[in-house]
């Protein structure tokens, strides 16, 4: 299974929110360069980068400090936030994104998305799959669609999508524990790649995703709050 440490940027610094609200903002570190140095030093390969400034400008913001963080180091990023236009694709592909998600674009305009699959292929385009009570939400989360999350998920795989991160919105940042039945029910629909992100606190969650049928995982408030050490997840890498 992967493991995949969360890494959030607003205003510059590496933070947490709960639950996707602003105001909940927790600075874990000024610099999110040393934070990913971190991260890969003690044996992790993957890195989530949210640019949480974009999701909220809808465009992409923080392609700077990603570039910095793949210039310094040889972490495999995923790149979201703010991701709405061809321009801004490109502009985090050229900053140093292996991958790049699509969250509210992916709602508000899926022709946009199929096409992007279609360029750069099913293995580079991630889908944002974000909820609250089964309703996938955009713009930051901060609002809900009334589209049904599996159904949202199935429409993309038929289009070929290969990756989807689901985040039960309701847990992240609780360190409560995962969506492991949301997760279980996606697995047995649809054939995708499943990350789950939420809730996670213990190595036991992480075993729980596994069993559901998630490939990756991504774990963020519970590293930064000392729940998980890094190098118990490098063990389980």
């Amino acid at each position: 299974m992967r493991i995949i440490a969360a890494l959030d940027i607003l205003n510059g610094r590496c933070v947490r929110l709960t639950r996707g609200d602003f105001s909940s903002q927790k600075i874990y570190n000024e610099d999110p360069v040393d934070a990913a140095r971190e991260i890969e030093d003690n044996g992790l390969k993957y890195l989530h980068v949210v640019d949480l400034d974009g999701a909220r400008r809808k465009m992409i913001t923080n392609y700077r400090i990603l570039e910095k963080i793949a210039t310094r180091t040889d972490l495999k990023i995923d790149f979201g936030g703010g991701v709405r236009t061809d321009h801004d694709l490109k502009i985090a592909f050229a900053s140093g994104a292996l991958q790049v998600t699509a969250g509210s674009i992916a709602v508000t305009s899926p022709e946009t998305v199929f096409r992007w699959i279609e360029k750069h292929g099913r293995e580079k385009i991630i889908l944002g799959a974000d909820s609250v009570n089964r309703k996938i939400s955009l713009n930051g989360w901060e609002e809900e669609s009334e589209e049904d999350v599996t159904e949202f998920i199935t429409r993309y795989q038929s289009a070929g999508i290969e990756y989807v991160i689901c985040t039960d919105i309701e847990k992240d940042g609780m360190l409560a524990g995962p969506a492991t039945e949301l997760y279980r029910e996606i697995s047995g629909k649809v054939k995708i790649s499943l990350i789950a992100s939420g809730g996670i606190a213990s190595a036991g969650d992480i075993e729980a995703v596994r069993e559901a049928g998630c490939e990756g995982v991504i774990i963020g408030k519970a590293i930064y709050e000392g729940k998980i050490k890094l190098k118990e997840l490098r063990d389980l890498c």
